[in-house]
């Protein structure tokens, strides 16, 4: 009697109804009917997002121009035209190479953004690990502090460590395309921005481009 109930129960379980199966599946895909998409809502026109243009600034350093904020900065051009410099001094441990940075701009600079470049024996810019041009390294602490004008110090970039220079490498270049000065009145913000993307391009000659004359 057990066996009778349970070869009944399984015979029920897999027949069944056609036409309550058939009620079954057309409810199923009733409900799984995607709902209508409501009507893309209208994009913000482009002057309504775009950043107000800063007005410029009449303390930007000699031969540059522009609002100063770190994304309008003043603007200089020309591969000759530096604030500051970072020299390689040949050495690099496990927390990356070491440089030589001075600060020539005149003012205390807080914040900088480096673009550092790595050579062959041959001259031969090679690309990083991760398959691009340059190491590029940005902070309000990149000189570990402020560089007041003219002092000099030795320091590793926290953003590049042994691990990311390049196999083969013999040379490395830096260039410190943007600064910041820091506020006279608040010595822990910056007051001013100043750039010359001339400086960083992504491919770069050992030695940096030559000023056109």
């Amino acid at each position: 009697m057990i066996a009778i109930g349970l070869v009944s129960l399984l015979v029920v379980g897999c027949g069944g109804d056609e036409s309550a199966a058939g009620s079954a599946s057309a409810s199923a895909s009733t409900a799984a009917a995607p709902a209508p998409k409501p009507p893309p809502s209208a994009q913000p026109s482009a002057s309504t997002t775009a950043e107000p243009v800063a007005p410029p600034r009449d303390d930007c350093p000699k031969d540059s121009k522009g609002g100063g904020t770190r994304t309008q900065p003043c603007e200089a051009s020309g591969v000759s035209t530096r604030l500051m410099t970072a020299k390689w001094n040949g050495k690099i441990d496990d927390k990356g190479p070491f440089f030589n940075v001075s600060n020539d701009s005149g003012g205390t600079v807080l914040y900088g953004e480096v673009a550092v470049y790595f050579y062959d024996k041959t001259g031969k810019q090679l690309a990083t690990k991760d398959g691009t041009k340059k190491v590029t390294c940005s902070s309000s602490n990149l000189f570990i502090g402020s560089l007041k004008p003219a002092e000099k110090a030795l320091i590793q970039f926290g953003c590049l460590r042994k691990d990311g220079v390049p196999d083969g490498t013999e040379a490395i270049e830096a260039e410190i395309d943007k600064v910041g000065f820091v506020d006279k009145k608040d010595d822990t913000k910056v007051d001013l921005y100043w750039r010359n993307k001339d400086l960083s391009p992504e491919v770069r000659p050992k030695g940096g481009p030559k000023p056109t004359k």
